[in-house]
């Protein structure tokens, strides 16, 4: 993850700020930056969106192909998770840093999105056992100054929310086999349900008190920080822990009562 220098008269000031609810672009602990969404952004896929979130810039592009199911679930269909972080974001993206943290991104994307909690996969299902829908959902880090995860999860929402799959016609051929026809008309497409699709939270912990929306200088004074993912009817899908420091009992669940309130 992409970090700064902070210095110790900084961090001091981070502190202070932030147990007195001011932060230092005038934020309350519980306030977002300004976020701009933008869908519809890239024409050579089925869906896209981009999102700017303060100085963090995230664009994700959904492509549907058709593909066999996997072998477990022979009646849902699936998505695949790719995350490319741009060198343009930081320096430290450059080689092996950026291949490390798009596989940390990817793995926690499968976890949070690749559930029939959050997308409907009977829905992806073509013919059962046989053929079915694959969403490439391709994410590019633009800019980074933090708090990615809740970024790249609400553009993926904006760019499945865009994505238009085109209606498939099924026949047999004279063996008795299945033929698929996929409709060349834009407008004869089917659109995903999206209401279950989860938006992450990521809540850094900086001092006694915990902060949404953390920027680069404020996560560099966190000791960890919790991610959680939830469904706009209060659902929590996923939890996870990042950094070295302790969280103890209480302000986990302080953590995620604010997420559950927003």
């Amino acid at each position: 993850m992409a970090t700064v220098q902070v210095s110790e008269a900084e961090k001091v000031y981070i502190l202070h700020g932030v147990r007195d609810d001011l932060r230092v672009d005038g934020r309350g602990c519980e306030d977002y930056r300004h976020m701009d969404i933008e869908t519809d952004v890239v024409s050579n896929t089925d869906g896209s969106a981009k999102v700017s979130l303060g100085y963090s810039d995230v664009l994700v592009g959904v492509k549907a192909e058709v593909g066999k199911p996997r072998p477990a679930l022979p009646d849902q269909g699936y998505l695949e998770f790719f995350v490319d972080c741009s060198a343009n974001a930081t320096p430290e993206f450059e080689g092996r840093g950026g291949e490390e943290l798009g596989l940390e991104l990817s793995n926690t994307l499968y976890k949070v999105f690749s559930n029939k909690q959050s997308v409907d996969l009977h829905s992806l299902c073509i013919s059962p056992g046989e053929h079915c829908w694959v969403l490439y959902v391709d994410v590019l880090l633009l800019q980074c100054d933090g708090n990615l995860f809740d970024a790249i999860s609400i553009a993926i929402k904006a760019a499945l929310f865009n994505t238009r799959i085109p209606k498939v016609h099924l026949s047999e051929d004279e063996e008795g086999g299945k033929e698929i026809e996929l409709s060349d008309d834009p407008y004869d497409c089917v659109r995903l349900n999206v209401e279950n699709v989860p938006c992450i939270v990521t809540l850094c912990k900086i001092g006694h008190r915990h902060v949404v929306d953390a920027t680069l200088q404020e996560k560099a004074c966190s000791v960890a920080s919790l991610l959680i993912a939830t469904t706009h009817r209060g659902t929590v899908t996923c939890v996870r822990k990042f950094g070295g420091g302790s969280l103890d009992p209480e302000s986990i669940f302080e953590m995620i009562e604010v997420v559950l309130c927003f």
